[in-house]
């Protein structure tokens, strides 16, 4: 009898061993069941990685991006140059933007020394004035040159966009509201006033 007894506990401790003890292969399908990945799902990515290191369409993505860097990074300094020089050209063009008119009255400024240096010398006033007009008048064609022009005012219905009234006077030839003199001429370049002119208008 207590031979019979001895043995069945021995067959429920060895089952209770078991339960509590699984083999492996119950645990990684257990562990799978769960939600985890057996250890041996380490190794199978890396495979992967390897396999698609090995792919030639990775290599020739990886290719194509770094043409694609090279030609982003030649096209940023293309335009940090353009930029650069686009900075100085504009520079210089405000410091240098009135040589060229300069360099036109250079041979006015030569005929006034001539002249002056002429009229010292003779003490000719005729040949002085008739000197001074002359260079006046090419003085007048380089600045029409450059587009400036001389107001006609007298006789014209008064413009306070193109003339300044200083005085106003009765006058029996214009009607009311006319330049009828001009004090100082008024100038304009190309379509814009460059100086209103100074003018008597009737009143």
């Amino acid at each position: 009898m207590n031979s019979k007894k001895n043995t069945i506990d021995e067959q429920n401790h060895t089952d209770a061993e078991d339960i509590l003890s699984p083999d492996p292969e119950t645990a990684d399908q257990a562990a799978a069941a769960a939600g985890g990945e057996p250890a041996q799902s380490a190794g199978a990515e890396g495979e992967a990685a390897e396999a698609n290191g090995d792919d030639p369409r990775y290599a020739e993505l990886a290719r194509q991006a770094e043409d694609s860097q090279q030609r982003f990074l030649r096209a940023q300094a293309d335009f940090d140059n353009f930029r650069r020089r686009t900075q100085k050209e504009k520079e210089e063009l405000a410091q240098y933007a009135s040589s060229k008119l300069l360099t036109q009255l250079l041979p006015i400024v030569d005929n006034f020394e001539r002249a002056l240096t002429a009229a010292s010398g003779s003490g000719d006033s005729e040949s002085l004035a008739k000197g001074v007009d002359m260079i006046f008048r090419q003085l007048q064609g380089v600045l029409e040159q450059e587009g400036l022009k001389s107001m006609d005012t007298v006789g014209q219905p008064f413009n306070p966009e193109f003339h300044q009234a200083v005085m106003q006077v009765e006058s029996d030839e214009h009607e009311e509201g006319t330049v009828v003199e001009e004090l100082q001429k008024g100038y304009t370049l190309k379509d814009k006033v460059l100086r209103p002119a100074m003018v008597k208008v009737s009143g």
